[in-house]
């Protein structure tokens, strides 16, 4: 049985279709990345998955439509990180991360021994120890970063969706967080779907990439099919080498116009 399916998913906005038939199947532990340029789609097929806006079509994960789920079964299946997470500045790391295990919590209970337990794991596997009684607003861009993938951790969802995890970051932060992502989905199992801005990242890390404009999918596959020259020059309007290295990997080099030069 697959992880997440979607067929037919439609998005509009006032009227207006910003997702048009978007059929993917993935299987347990796979990472899936939406590219795309700005306006394809990426954020509103995430969101839809959510279940954070109205959509038509189908989304199942684990053969159950989502719609069946009510909102905290719905959280212990599926995880989102939005791009701009709101994080309270008054709030220490840990009372955060101990948000991801409400949908376990009964409404006016505490949290248990074992919420506890889990949050403690993952403090140490994600190396947050020193930061654990800290401020959230006293963090850096990476620290706060991995705080905000732990605290969707928490929650011990099979699917994780991302969206753009490492648009403030810096090179090494983006490395960094990519790299605990990709760890964590191998070891947990985690069915991964990202919206990602920089084409050689996505490559590297997704096993495939799924190409949107204008709400509508253009092309699939892997790093090596997608990402071709002429590709990003039609969908993306712009020149860019692409080079293969020998380990596989695939970067994509942007080339300045000689119009500009």
């Amino acid at each position: 049985m697959s992880s997440l399916a979607l067929r037919g998913l439609r998005v509009e906005y006032g009227g207006c279709a910003v997702l048009s038939n978007i059929d993917e199947t993935l299987a347990r532990g796979e990472w899936l990345c939406l590219i795309g340029p700005n306006g394809a789609g990426k954020s509103s097929l995430l969101r839809a998955v959510a279940r954070l806006v109205e959509y038509s079509g189908v989304v199942e994960v684990d053969g159950r439509s989502v719609t069946d789920f009510g909102a905290r079964e719905l959280a212990r299946r599926v995880a989102f990180v939005p791009q701009d997470p709101l994080l309270p500045d008054d709030m220490s790391v840990v009372d955060y991360l101990m948000l991801g295990r409400n949908p376990y919590i009964p409404t006016f209970g505490r949290d248990s021994a074992a919420d506890r337990a889990i949050v403690a794991d993952l403090i140490e596997e994600l190396s947050l120890g020193v930061y654990a009684r800290r401020m959230l607003g006293t963090l850096s861009g990476g620290e706060r970063q991995r705080v905000v993938i732990g605290r969707a951790l928490a929650q011990e969802a099979a699917v994780l969706l991302l969206d753009e995890p490492t648009s403030a970051l810096d090179l090494g932060h983006q490395q960094h967080a990519l790299e605990l992502v990709d760890r964590l989905r191998h070891s947990r199992d985690l069915t991964v779907i990202s919206a990602m801005h920089d084409l050689t990242l996505a490559g590297l890390y997704s096993d495939r990439l799924l190409l949107l404009h204008q709400g509508v999918a253009v092309a699939r596959g892997t790093a090596n099919e997608v990402l071709r020259s002429e590709t990003l020059a039609e969908f993306y309007g712009v020149s860019a080498r692409v080079i293969h290295e020998t380990d596989g990997t695939v970067v994509v080099v942007p080339l300045r116009t000689i119009e500009n030069r």
